[in-house]
């Protein structure tokens, strides 16, 4: 894999912007691998993606961060330049149920998610072997129904132990607390198994099976307060028919789901996907 530096910048829209800044990167002997930009006409803003090649830069990372600060102060820019070898701390929360899961371990053991997982927390023991096998820190942190706090401020206590960059809720069962929601604003990922907004809240599949659905699907989004109201990032659907029964749905859908995420964390770890109120532009 090359090792790039990921530049990406909003701001609002303007002539210029795309010139002035391939131009600062030009001036560097920025060697640009991938360009991608896109204006939104309506909100009168501008969204922008580039990557360079690190060795073609003719000064340090630091130096062209200094330089192009002053660039962005000109254009009123919120930007980032991200190393492509400083890989990401994921921190996974799940319950029961393993096929999110194991999905994410496998594909980061195979190394086709460039990060690292530094911790697994979930409310059973049921995942432990599993996590385990990968020498992955399990951590069993049981939630009281009838008094969660002393849950959250331990999962808060392991995510900071473990200086978790990313919140992946790989079909964690338990609604997230406020103040971690706000913690890991656009950097907590969950997958919602069912076509957002249709069908939210528990037993989705059984919800489209009662109304004789045609297409089933998955969400993934961040996490926000407002349960399963987040910006969205990636979704599937699978064709149905009335001739499946509820299970086979929930089959169906158990694969669009480890699709789904793993899209949306793999666009998220590669710094491809950008928020404008609760809307996101993904590049693909």
């Amino acid at each position: 894999m090359d090792h790039t530096y990921r530049l990406v910048i909003s701001c609002p829209d303007q002539v210029g912007i795309v010139a002035s800044v391939s131009q600062f990167i030009a001036q560097h002997g920025g060697w640009l691998i991938e360009a991608n930009y896109h204006s939104d006409r309506e909100a009168c803003w501008f969204f922008m993606r580039n990557e360079i090649l690190a060795e073609s830069l003719s000064s340090t990372a630091e130096e062209f961060r200094q330089g192009f600060s002053e660039l962005a102060r000109r254009f009123n820019m919120t930007w980032q330049l991200r190393d492509s070898q400083q890989r990401q701390r994921v921190a996974l929360l799940a319950s029961r149920a393993s096929h999110c899961l194991a999905d994410i371990l496998h594909r980061w053991h195979s190394s086709e998610l460039d990060c690292d997982i530094p911790c697994v927390i979930s409310n059973h023991e049921t995942l432990r072997s599993m996590v385990e096998w990968h020498d992955i820190p399990f951590h069993h942190v049981p939630v009281d129904p009838e008094d969660k706090a002393p849950a959250h401020a331990e999962i808060d206590r392991v995510l900071r132990q473990y200086q978790a960059d990313v919140v992946v809720l790989a079909r964690y069962m338990q609604i997230i607390p406020e103040q971690l929601c706000r913690r890991y604003a656009a950097a907590m990922l969950n997958i919602h198994h069912s076509f957002l907004p249709s069908f939210i809240g528990a037993n989705p599949y059984q919800q489209a099976y009662q109304r004789g659905v045609k297409l089933i699907g998955a969400t993934c989004h961040y996490v926000t307060a407002e349960l399963d109201e987040g910006p969205i990032i990636e979704q599937d659907v699978v064709r149905v028919s009335h001739r499946q029964s509820v299970a086979d749905l929930v089959r169906l859908g158990k694969d669009a789901e480890q699709r789904v995420l793993a899209r949306g964390l793999r666009a998220h770890l590669e710094d491809r996907v950008m928020l404008h109120g609760n809307k996101t532009i993904v590049f693909d």
